[in-house]
């Protein structure tokens, strides 16, 4: 990997992109599969730590202890809140409509500068600070009047923002702590945390093939992309980029399932878009006008 930094920030950018569209697909996902909530996270879990696992043995080549050497109680920290976010995210889903907690966690931004600030004291940019404004904004446009009324799902929508805001801030504080691990045990505590409660022989074939592809799409490349990018870059922007979220989730139900968005959805969703090219650009062109 480059030591050049603008070379790692483009890379974070890309990489952190990447993980947003895999992360779009959680709603789909979670309409797809017909299984209850517990049993749905045993499983995703349980194929989370078999992909995830297995490249970690196969990329040691016989050395495991030095893929894992570093993880430490940071690590426990950082795989707990990664698993706090799965398990507030998904039931999120379940218990409201999509598009509310696509809103709610397009607030991610703020939450992240201010726990960057509190616990880092890293200041985000201007040009950062005013596209994550204007992101939120066009969700909020986006989604008009979908906070008439406060539901289960709302609270959890809101608990899984700040967790994961949390974990992209502790990913920049804590970047010797290897990535792998960081998902492999927060796959394995959620396995272990939902096994009482679950049925997990009580599925068909295909749900088993649907819960693969669950954890293959998010947990495996989605999350394997933020925790690698967001490393890259600050936090906050790491949440900023996180948004290209907020347009594309509602449009694979919309193909899906027929839920055809309404049109302040396109509306909104061209906003947030434009806020993220825009942020880019001025980030790029600012960086590009700096000594070397």
């Amino acid at each position: 990997m480059t030591d050049d930094p603008r070379a790692q920030r483009r890379l974070g950018t890309l990489l952190v992109a990447l993980s947003a569209i895999s992360w779009s697909s959680a709603g789909f996902f979670t309409r797809l599969i017909p299984l209850d909530l517990w049993t749905l996270l045993f499983w995703r879990g349980a194929f989370g730590c078999l992909f995830i696992g297995g490249y970690i043995v196969w990329s040691a080549r016989g050395r495991i202890g030095a893929s894992v050497r570093g993880y430490g109680w940071p690590g426990i920290f950082l795989s707990v809140c990664s698993m706090l976010a799965t398990a507030t995210l998904i039931p999120a889903f379940k218990f409201t409509s999509i598009a509310n907690v696509v809103v709610i966690f397009a607030t991610a931004p703020f939450f992240s500068a201010a726990l960057a600030w509190l616990w880092m004291r890293e200041k985000a940019s201007a040009a950062t600070l005013i596209a994550a404004t204007v992101a939120l904004l066009g969700v909020a446009y986006m989604m008009g009047g979908a906070f008439a009324g406060i539901r289960l799902g709302d609270l959890l929508a809101i608990l899984a923002t700040i967790v994961i805001a949390l974990l992209m801030v502790g990913m920049r504080r804590y970047r010797s702590v290897p990535t792998l691990p960081i998902a492999f045990f927060a796959n394995l505590f959620i396995v272990v945390s939902c096994l009482p409660f679950a049925s997990p022989t009580e599925v068909t074939g295909l749900d088993i093939l649907y819960s693969a592809m669950f954890a293959g799409t998010t947990m495996v490349a989605g999350y394997i992309l933020l925790l690698v990018g967001s490393r890259m870059i600050p936090a906050v922007e790491t949440a900023l980029i996180g948004t290209l979220e907020t347009p594309l989730a509602p449009l694979w139900v919309w193909i899906a399932f027929n839920e055809v968005p309404a049109d302040a959805t396109f509306v909104g969703g061209a906003v947030v878009l434009a806020a993220l090219i825009g942020h880019v650009v001025v980030e790029h062109r600012r960086r590009s006008e700096m000594p070397a």
